[in-house]
């Protein structure tokens, strides 16, 4: 089958999720949501039962009645497994920033803020970045402002951090506060890669490309999370899954 960007990147943040018993994810992230149902379709076929999905905004797929204060008190008590984050800027040592770039007195360019960002860092176990513009103006080799710190002295105790970045040009995994490049996206390269990262970061010596999703997972996407994606995300789940066939048809 062919395949969509937005399907490869579900596919490959789904793998990274793993056997997990709690993913949770915050407003505005449709990619990382896809994911995450992905998940839960792969563990009812393997009759694990799991993951558990929230989605903040949803009515139906989530128990919380009281939105991102809930979520909070689930990571502060070890109850939620994987999150994600995002940001105006990441740099090589995992730091993000949501805040503004320039001068903190008169600053060039503001975003919407921190919102609780660097406390879910630090309490829950795997949180993986995405960024769906990989380029220097992005990937910067220092953020201008630390929203949430990638990583932390060895005196303070810290329960979560970041496992991996993932961007519309290839995959990064993070450990001992660097970034390796895992495999490259079909249609991208390594050099285009390193041309468009600001920070520096391990790679070996060949660097494979990320494979496709399989047939079964791409069924599982259109057949069974799309229809569950549609009331929150109607026009992602329109642009990738319900305009999708027309597009090829046509």
């Amino acid at each position: 089958m062919t395949f969509l960007p937005e399907e490869l990147l579900a596919d490959q943040i789904a793998n990274f999720i793993g056997d997990v018993r709690h993913v949770a994810v915050g407003n505005a992230s449709p990619i990382p949501a896809t994911a995450a149902l992905l998940a839960r379709e792969r563990g009812k076929l393997q009759g694990l039962g799991r993951p558990y999905v929230s989605l903040l905004g949803s009515a139906k797929n989530t128990f919380w009645t009281d939105g991102g204060r809930e979520l909070f008190d689930c990571a502060g008590q070890g109850r939620i497994d994987v999150f994600f984050l995002s940001g105006g800027q990441i740099d090589g040592e995992g730091n993000i920033n949501l805040v503004e770039i320039g001068d903190h007195a008169h600053p060039k360019v503001r975003f919407p803020g921190s919102y609780g960002s660097a406390y879910l860092y630090y309490v829950v176990p795997k949180v993986i970045l995405f960024r769906t513009e990989h380029s220097r103006r992005t990937l910067v080799p220092r953020v201008d402002f630390i929203s949430a710190a990638g990583r932390s002295e060895p005196n303070v105790h810290r329960t979560g951090g970041p496992v991996a970045l993932i961007t519309n040009r290839c995959l990064f995994t993070f450990a001992d506060g660097r970034f390796t490049l895992v495999s490259v996206h079909p249609g991208h390269t390594v050099e285009e890669v390193i041309e468009h990262t600001g920070f520096d970061f391990e790679r070996p010596s060949v660097v494979p490309e990320t494979p496709a999703p399989t047939d079964e997972t791409l069924k599982l996407m259109r057949d069974k999370v799309a229809p569950q994606l549609a009331t929150l995300y109607p026009q992602f789940t329109a642009k990738v899954f319900e305009h999708r066939e027309s597009a090829l048809l046509g």
